[in-house]
């Protein structure tokens, strides 16, 4: 029986060792490359239809077993330990360690007692070129849910 863990490692060696891009990946699903990636990686659940183009776009035929994985809601929360150790990560970990208050501060500043959707949510990942070097962006953009009283 293979894990979902084991099939995301399966999904990101082919990927890798056939040069793939994600956002080639995404072309082929119909949908974001960041919500194909995190999909694919085991974050999201995907249609039939969704791991059919996906498959064909990335050269896997996935067997039913694998399919059912692909369709089955995760458990969500890919890191390992409660710190991240990969330095990318931990330099996302590391912004919201120092800038989340700040974050906080000014959406409730901005929106009242609330929370931004992880649910009802978009990702942008895009490259700015820079003279100085090229600059990572990132753009969270999840609808407001305010506290209600009752």
């Amino acid at each position: 029986m293979t894990t979902r863990a084991e099939l995301t490692e399966k999904i990101v060696a082919h990927k890798t060792f056939n040069d793939i891009k994600w956002a080639d990946v995404a072309t082929a699903v119909g949908q974001s490359k960041e919500w194909v990636t995190a999909a694919l990686m085991g974050q999201i659940s995907l249609s039939k239809d969704q791991i059919e183009k996906a498959g064909n776009a990335l050269g896997l035929n996935f067997s039913d077993e694998e399919t059912a994985l692909l369709m089955t809601v995760p458990y969500r929360g890919s890191l390992p330990s409660a710190v991240p150790t990969d330095p990318l990560i931990y330099r996302l970990y590391e912004v919201i360690s120092v800038y989340g208050t700040t974050m906080k501060t000014l959406i409730e500043e901005e929106f009242g007692d609330g929370i931004m959707s992880a649910i009802d949510f978009t990702m942008d990942i895009s490259r700015e070129e820079n003279p100085a070097g090229d600059r990572v962006k990132i753009v969270l953009d999840g609808k407001f849910l305010p506290y209600k009283m009752y």
